[in-house]
């Protein structure tokens, strides 16, 4: 539902009054999507004038932009203070999973809306929150964990790396309980390493004659 914002003008500091703006952006991507966020609809939502908005953002591509930058450090800090906690590989692949599953039950679809968005994602500089970083981290431990090498082990937590993401999409079409849903989606992610090392590791293993 979205916020009620008074009338009144209340005079914020410039890092509050930018950080609501984004939190409004955030509802109406989370809400109805990227392509109707406009600085129009951004003020009314913070109840704010259209031209205030532009004294923080130039246009809707910068909002956007932010936006997704801040969401991805709060989703990859939690992840990795998740998973600094854990002490097994399926404690990891559970601390992980449980905090995406968590920051879409809570927050929606915001941070793949946002990457789907060309004018956005093409902008953004993934290095430090992006998909990529957290494959290279996961799949080193992969490695060492299954004793696989670097690159299988990339391509399959690469893959992987999806499952949570449909599980969130899954999870707000469908009434399944997130715990429940956790537990599915870590199975299968494990499952996958397991497979991979004791069946298509053994599978492609050149034959010993003689």
């Amino acid at each position: 539902m979205p916020r009620t914002v008074s009338k009144r003008r209340t005079r914020l500091d410039p890092e509050t009054r930018r950080s609501l703006i984004l939190d409004c952006a955030a509802e109406i991507v989370a809400e109805e999507g990227v392509a109707l966020l406009t600085m129009e609809t951004l003020g009314r939502r913070a109840g704010i004038s259209k031209s205030l908005v532009y004294n923080y953002f130039s246009n809707t591509r910068e909002v956007l932009s932010e936006l997704l930058e801040r969401e991805l450090r709060r989703q990859r800090r939690a992840q990795n203070r998740a998973a600094e906690t854990a002490d097994t590989f399926e404690g990891l692949v559970r601390a992980v999973t449980h905090e995406y599953l968590k920051y879409i039950d809570e927050r929606g679809l915001i941070i793949e809306r946002l990457q789907s968005e060309p004018s956005v994602s093409e902008i953004h500089d993934p290095t430090e929150y992006g998909r990529d970083a957290a494959v290279e981290y996961l799949a080193a431990i992969a490695a060492q964990h299954f004793d696989l090498p670097p690159e299988i082990a990339h391509a399959v937590t690469d893959i992987s790396f999806g499952l949570p993401a449909n599980a969130g999409g899954y999870l707000l079409r469908h009434e399944m309980g997130l715990e429940e849903l956790e537990d599915l989606t870590s199975t299968m992610i494990i499952g996958a390493f397991t497979a991979i090392r004791s069946d298509y590791m053994v599978r492609k293993r050149p034959l010993q004659r003689g």
